[in-house]
């Protein structure tokens, strides 16, 4: 291959290294946020540069070629100087001014985060948030996020984790399912209802379980993992589901069935880089975060 690496900008590199870890010209494009035509034509004219094939193609999508498998320790090295050049810049930053991304689950962001980014904006409107919603954690030394709001404590390196509580689990239904099928007071009783649980996720049966009530996948007649689309089918009158108490209080349309079940919480943490939770504005939506989720918790 010719040695000719010095001459591919970082932006080349970046779409090589999503192309190479996603598999496809699609899901390169997602992660980048841009279109596919044009992950497409960065590829190319990266090939171009370096004049040598980077991927063969497949049923499936793209695998790199053995040239581009050489290039991949120097790329991923590229990448890793270019995410410690970040951090570093972003560390220096000392206005409250500028953007700070926040990622959290589905459901967080859907239901839980949006008063208090709303409350957020009034108090800093200098200050632009980008939130990404997604169940997957995103990794925080790789600047995907400046602040996560995470129902698990990071296990990474040179993150700073801090707990603030706990959202307690209900179950739940629309008072309308509950007028039309009746209120059960026992777990006997729910059993007689129809439930709304995960697919393949074994949170809710682990959680049942765990409060003594020997739950299996079959007992659920309407089945989704996607969180938030459960709370909306509960919402719709499909059946009984499960969801943090904040979001089932706030809606006069939702009502708790107390069954005498103590369904395990859900913790929450925040977590942001070492290198700039201390800086000016990542600092401060660390605090109105926490202030701000602080009256959901328990």
């Amino acid at each position: 291959m010719d040695n000719r690496t010095d001459l591919a900008d970082w932006t080349l590199i970046r779409a090589f290294l999503a192309v190479a870890e996603s598999g496809s010209l699609s899901a390169a494009a997602q992660r980048l946020g841009t279109s596919q035509p044009t992950v497409g034509r960065q590829i190319k004219s990266l090939e171009a540069q370096l004049g040598t094939v980077l991927f063969t193609r497949h049923a499936r999508g793209l695998d790199l070629s053995a040239q581009g498998q050489a290039l991949l320790p120097s790329a991923k090295a590229m990448q890793a100087a270019a995410q410690r050049l970040s951090l570093q810049a972003a560390g220096q930053a000392e206005t409250l001014r500028g953007t700070v991304r926040i990622t959290a689950s589905q459901v967080v962001s859907h239901y839980l985060l949006p008063p208090v980014l709303a409350g957020i904006r009034q108090q800093e409107p200098e200050i632009t948030i980008d939130l990404a919603p997604t169940d997957s954690p995103e990794n925080l030394l790789f600047r995907e996020a400046d602040i996560a709001v995470r129902m698990f404590r990071s296990s990474q390196l040179d993150i700073v984790t801090r707990q603030l509580g706990e959202l307690p689990v209900v179950i739940f239904a629309s008072r309308a399912y509950l007028d039309r099928r009746g209120r059960p007071t026992t777990p006997e009783a729910l059993l007689d209802h129809d439930l709304i649980g995960y697919d393949r996720s074994e949170l809710i049966i682990k959680g049942m379980r765990a409060a003594g009530f020997p739950a299996t996948r079959d007992w659920f007649t309407l089945r989704c993992d996607d969180q938030a689309a459960c709370i909306e089918l509960a919402r719709a009158g499909c059946g009984v589901g499960f969801a943090q108490r904040h979001i089932v209080e706030r809606d006069p349309t939702l009502e708790i069935i107390d069954i005498g079940l103590n369904l395990p919480a859900l913790p929450v943490w925040l977590a942001a880089p070492q290198s700039t939770r201390k800086t000016p504005r990542i600092a401060r939506i660390w605090d109105l975060l926490s202030q701000g989720l602080a009256p959901m918790l328990s």
